[in-house]
C-alpha cells in the first residue's frame, strides 16, 4: 500500500499546533506540546507551540525585528548621500522549528533576507554576486530604470550584477528574486524587506518588522509551517516587549507562496494603517489586516493595557501552524 501523502490538514487533525512536520531530511515527528512552566489547560493558547529551541546563533527573529541595515554611506561630489550594499545568495540549510530544516535560497546566508533601509532621494548602489547554484537576480519594488528592475539581467551561479538607482517613491518596499520559475525562488527564501524613509521623518517609535512567511516542507505545494520571520511560534516563546501607551511602528511584509492571502490580527488593540507606506495619513483603523503576496503596510499602534496580547493571523489554520505570538506590554 503507498503512503498517503501528509498535508498540512492532516497535521492539524491530531492536535492543537505543530504535530508533525515534514523536512528537507524526510518526515520528522514533530516536537511535542509546550511543557514549559506551570501546568497549562489543554486548550489554553498557550499549549499552541513547540518544545526545544532552534539554533538561535544561526538566526534569532528577536534580533532581526530590530535590525535595519543602512548600508556604507558616503557622499557624492554633488552632495547626494550613496548608500551600498553586498548582497550574496547562499544555499543555506535553515531551521523553521526546534529539529526541523528547510533547505534554503537565501540573501546574505538568511530568511528574510537584511532589511534594506534609505531615505527618499539617496542614490543606492547594491552589488550582487551569485554564490548559489541556480540562477537568481534581486527585484526591487519602487522606481528605477528598465535595466536595473532584476528580471532579464539574470545572474548566472558565480556571475555578480550592480545595481543602481535613486531610492523612490518613499515607503515600505520589499525586494525578491525574480528568476523563473517565481514561486519556487520566492518559496525557497529569496526575498526581504525594503524601507525607504521620508524626507519628512515619521515620529520616533518602537520599529520592527514583521516579514510573513511559509514553508513547504515536502515539496507538495502546501505550506506545513507558517510563521513571521521563518521560526514557526517564536514570538510565542520569546513575546515581543513594549511599554505602555509606547507608540509601535510594524513593518508589515507578505511573502507567503501558494496561499492567495494571508492576515494579521492583533488582540486588545486597532491600528493605523499606512498602506504601502506611501502616504504620512493614515488609510484605515483596523484590528486585522489582509494582504496579498507582495503586498506591504505600516501599522501603526499605543497599547492602552498592560499584560500580554497575542497576534497571528486571522486564517486560524495559519495560526496553529506556527504563525503566532505574543506582545508583553509593560507598565
Amino acid at each position: 500500500m503507498k503512503n498517503k501523502k501528509l498535508s498540512r490538514r492532516k497535521i492539524l487533525g491530531g492536535a492543537v499546533g505543530v504535530t508533525a512536520l515534514a523536512s528537507g531530511r524526510g518526515l520528522l515527528g514533530a516536537p511535542a506540546l509546550s511543557t514549559d512552566g506551570p501546568a497549562l489547560e489543554a486548550h489554553d493558547a498557550r499549549v499552541m507551540s513547540t518544545t526545544g529551541e532552534v539554533d538561535l546563533s544561526q538566526f534569532d527573529p528577536s534580533k532581526f525585528l530590530y535590525e535595519f541595515d543602512y548600508g556604507q554611506v558616503s557622499e557624492l561630489p554633488d552632495g547626494q548621500t550613496l548608500r551600498e550594499w553586498d548582497i550574496v545568495a547562499v544555499d543555506k540549510e535553515i531551521e523553521i522549528a526546534p529539529g526541523v530544516y528547510f533547505p534554503a535560497w537565501t540573501y546574505n546566508g538568511q530568511v528574510p533576507g537584511p532589511t534594506l533601509r534609505c531615505t527618499e532621494g539617496d542614490r543606492l548602489r547594491v552589488r550582487f554576486s551569485n554564490a548559489g547554484s541556480h540562477p537568481h537576480t534581486i527585484h526591487f519594488h519602487g522606481f528605477h530604470p528598465a535595466k536595473m528592475d532584476g528580471v532579464f539581467e539574470v545572474v548566472k551561479p558565480g556571475g555578480e550584477f550592480v545595481y543602481e538607482f535613486e531610492a523612490e517613491p518613499f515607503g515600505l518596499h520589499l525586494y525578491h528574486c525574480h528568476s523563473v520559475p517565481l514561486k519556487r525562488h520566492i518559496h525557497k527564501g529569496l526575498y526581504g524587506a525594503f524601507i525607504v524613509d521620508p524626507q519628512e521623518k515619521r515620529p520616533e517609535a518602537r520599529e520592527m518588522v514583521l516579514v510573513m512567511n511559509g514553508f513547504d516542507t515536502n515539496f507538495d505545494g502546501d505550506n506545513e509551517v507558517y510563521g513571521v520571520n521563518s521560526v514557526a511560534f517564536h514570538y510565542h516563546r520569546h513575546p515581543i516587549t513594549v511599554k505602555l501607551q509606547e507608540l509601535v511602528r510594524i513593518y508589515l511584509v507578505n511573502t507567503l507562496e501558494f496561499d492567495l492571502l494571508n492576515s494579521l490580527h492583533i488582540h486588545g488593540n486597532f491600528f493605523e494603517v499606512y498602506r504601502t507606506g506611501t502616504r504620512l495619513t493614515p488609510d484605515d483603523f483596523t484590528d486585522t489586516i489582509m494582504l496579498c503576496q507582495g503586498e506591504r503596510h505600516i501599522l501603526e499602534l499605543k497599547f492602552r493595557h498592560p499584560g500580554t496580547f497575542m497576534f497571528h493571523a486571522h486564517q486560524s489554520e495559519f495560526a496553529e501552524l506556527g504563525w503566532m505570538g505574543f506582545f508583553e506590554v509593560e507598565p
